[in-house]
């Protein structure tokens, strides 16, 4: 059985460190990326968007508050901090094929409890 917990938190970490070939490795090529303000289909249009996303921050930080798998899914409810200023609370629910792969992560972002 994979571990899609393992795998979402593989991406969380490559994601802070800006490392945009660990990413690549972890997306199916028909992956759907959905936020806030955009949505893109494909592996080449979902790369572009993180990098771009990399380059407008000069470092990111990445806190997993918590983790919730079911068999295909796997949503993590995160604290990111962009360029050591810009709190985003954010929930991101990552869908997987049957490889492992990320097929679609889809992002919303709420607020704190503050």
């Amino acid at each position: 059985m994979l571990n899609h917990t393992k795998t979402c938190l593989l991406y969380l970490q490559s994601y802070q460190e800006k490392n945009l070939n660990a990413v690549a490795e972890l997306f199916a090529e028909q992956i759907i990326l959905r936020d806030w303000n955009l949505r893109v289909v494909g592996k080449a249009a979902a790369l572009n968007e993180t990098q771009k996303n990399f380059e407008a921050a000069q470092s990111l930080h990445i806190e997993v508050l918590h983790t919730y798998e079911n068999t295909k899914s796997v949503a993590a409810e995160l604290i990111i901090t962009v360029n050591n200023s810009e709190i985003l609370h954010v929930i991101d629910v990552l869908d997987f094929d049957a490889q492992g792969k990320i097929v679609a992560i889809r992002a919303y972002r709420g607020r704190g409890d503050e």
